[in-house]
């Protein structure tokens, strides 16, 4: 076996201490990683006089740090789009909104941040009246340098919300810029119409060219020309119905399809919240399976949560022993021969079928319920507050049994 090297002196360890002290100025970066590693295997303290000299002058010929970046002086439009990203927006939006709108100067309200506004509202179903008459105002001062694919982005809010600016300008230079950009973006144009529609503020020049034979036949051949003939047929659809004085062009029966064909996009993300299946339960228990019917899409295309056949003494009749369609349009029909039965639609409002923290509908569902009303459809709304307070079925049956008998309506034995 070899024998272990002789202990070093503390005196030697000591002197060579002193001697590192002194010279470690003059060390390269290298030499004082060697030191400072054979400074530790030698037990010398962390916090002794050559470990605190060597890490110091190791401190020394780091290179530097390079300044922290001085933070960007935000104007108003940068902080308004600055806002619109931010993760922690949703807690207070309006109010960061409205203070970074306030703060902006005109020259900063670009059509990309007023669009982005625009936007935000509508997806977070935000009708902050502030921010919506900005964006009008922004779209009245900017009219001649905006194209329709920017309007209508700037218009969906309104629609979406249901909301009508109180800028008195808003509507003509609506119809300056449809007059003006018509045939230049059908889809925009249509899709500002359709916003338009949802306000009841349909201006009839633009619509006498969109169900021009030129138009129709121009986007026939395009992408979306089974959108555009979809919209196109609410648009009729919304003539029939609401603009009775209208004596212009209208869409050709074979170029109608169903406006809904199937359930909205944030019905069915939220099937799962959704209270259909338990007052179905409800009504199956109450009435009988057969004197209701469920998800029933009536014509023109609007889909319905819950229809039931109703005599005219009141009693509720079998569905299925009966048309459950009112004739459409409902002037077709003379009304020496119309069916005395009504029809009685229970509509769930769920709390996303309302813009957020209010008790205006959405201006899609808005629509909807306004049409099937002007179509003969009586409608009896379920409000999300009264749903959620019913505790367990037998609560949910007896709330509908008090909805329906309210509106003089009887049936048999419950169950059938």
């Amino acid at each position: 076996m070899g024998s272990e090297p002789p202990p070093v002196e503390q005196a030697t360890l000591q002197d060579l201490s002193q001697l590192i002290i002194r010279n470690c100025p003059s060390f390269d970066i290298h030499t004082i990683h060697v030191c400072l590693h054979l400074a530790a295997l030698l037990g010398f303290p962390s916090d002794g006089p050559l470990m605190c000299a060597l890490e110091q002058e190791r401190r020394f010929r780091l290179p530097p740090k390079p300044p922290p970046p001085l933070p960007p002086i935000l104007r108003g439009g940068q902080r308004l789009e600055a806002a619109l990203s931010c993760p922690r927006f949703q807690r207070r939006p309006q109010q960061h909104l409205i203070r970074s709108l306030a703060e902006a100067r005109p020259e900063e309200l670009t059509p990309h941040v007023m669009v982005l506004l625009a936007q935000h509202l509508a997806r977070h179903r935000l009708r902050e009246p502030q921010l919506l008459e900005a964006i009008a105002h922004f779209l009245v001062v900017q009219e001649a340098q905006l194209n329709s694919k920017v309007v209508q982005k700037l218009v969906l809010p309104f629609g979406r919300l249901n909301y009508v600016p109180l800028e008195q300008q808003f509507m003509p230079c609506l119809e300056r810029i449809l007059a003006r950009e018509a045939g230049v973006a059908p889809l925009a144009t249509v899709n500002i119409l359709m916003s338009l529609c949802q306000l009841r503020c349909l201006p009839f020049r633009a619509l006498h060219f969109v169900f021009s034979p030129g138009f129709i036949n121009h986007v026939s051949g395009t992408p979306h020309a089974l959108i555009v003939r979809r919209y196109l047929s609410l648009l009729d659809t919304a003539v029939e119905l609401e603009l009775p004085g209208y004596r212009g062009a209208r869409l050709p029966r074979r170029q109608q399809v169903p406006i809904f064909p199937q359930p909205l996009i944030t019905d069915r993300a939220r099937c799962k919240y959704s209270h259909k299946d338990i007052v179905a339960e409800g009504l199956r228990q109450l009435l009988g399976e057969e004197k209701y019917r469920q998800d029933l899409t009536v014509p023109p295309g609007y889909s319905t949560d819950f229809l039931l056949c109703v005599s005219s003494c009141g009693s509720v009749l079998p569905v299925r022993a009966q048309d459950p369609f009112l004739p459409y349009p409902p002037r077709s029909c003379p009304r020496a021969t119309r069916d005395p039965a009504q029809r009685v639609v229970l509509m769930l409002r769920e709390r996303w079928h309302f813009c957020r923290d209010g008790r205006v509908l959405l201006g899609s569902r808005a629509l909807r319920e306004r049409h099937l009303g002007l179509m003969g459809y009586q409608l009896l709304p379920l409000p999300f507050e009264e749903l959620e307070s019913q505790r367990g079925l037998p609560q949910l049956k007896s709330y509908l049994r008090q909805k329906l008998q309210a509106l003089g309506l009887h049936w048999g034995p419950e169950g059938g």
